[in-house]
């Protein structure tokens, strides 16, 4: 059973968030409530902190402008300098994404009033990977499952259930799920034999 996920909200990267969703909500003078969908790079960091992304890929539940100046300037914590920014270009269809993913998204109160933000589950996320699967998708995969967030079976279940609804091609996306599987059920060896290291030293 996965386990129940934390969100890192005191990370330089999470803080540089908030400020950018409060900055949203004031420039669009909201009366309103809005459901925002977080995804990507930015949701991967909140469950596990490592990962490093100034790119926020949010699905807006009602249709909002987003302004192209709206940037907040973070300094992280080995001291390099970021622009923590919305990627205007983002499309969820584009990704692989089982129809209930808005239904599963876990909320994340950020300190807006009409803002409700809600994170793609790990599961769901781990699954949106799969269409680009490049390097850092691979990456994320692995540090989801790595924190025991998903697991390889529960990805093959719902990206198979999510490839119904996905439009473009999909032998090339059948080749990236048989090889993200693959690389979640490494990740969960090496789990299992470091928490059976670290009991025998016990």
């Amino acid at each position: 059973m996965p386990e129940s996920p934390v969100f890192h909200t005191r990370t330089a990267l999470a803080e540089g968030l908030r400020e950018l969703f409060k900055q949203l909500e004031a420039r669009l003078s909201l009366r309103s409530p809005v459901n925002v969908y977080l995804a990507g790079g930015m949701a991967v960091h909140l469950y596990t902190s490592e990962r490093v992304t100034t790119d926020v890929d949010a699905e807006f539940g009602a249709r909002v402008f987003i302004p192209n100046d709206l940037i907040v300037d973070v300094t992280l914590e080995d001291g390099t300098r970021g622009a923590v920014h919305f990627d205007t270009n983002y499309n969820s269809t584009f990704a692989l994404m089982h129809e209930d993913y808005t239904d599963d998204a876990i909320p994340l109160d950020m300190g807006t009033e009409h803002i409700r933000l809600y994170v793609l589950s790990p599961l769901d996320l781990a699954v949106s990977k799969i269409a680009r699967f490049a390097d850092n998708d691979k990456d994320d995969i692995a540090a989801l499952v790595r924190l025991g967030l998903t697991n390889a079976d529960e990805i093959e279940q719902r990206a198979i259930c999510a490839l119904a609804g996905y439009v473009g091609g999909q032998v090339m996306l059948k080749l990236n799920l048989r090889d993200a599987v693959v690389l979640a059920r490494e990740v969960e060896s090496e789990r299992i034999a470091s928490g059976q290291q670290l009991q025998t030293h016990h």
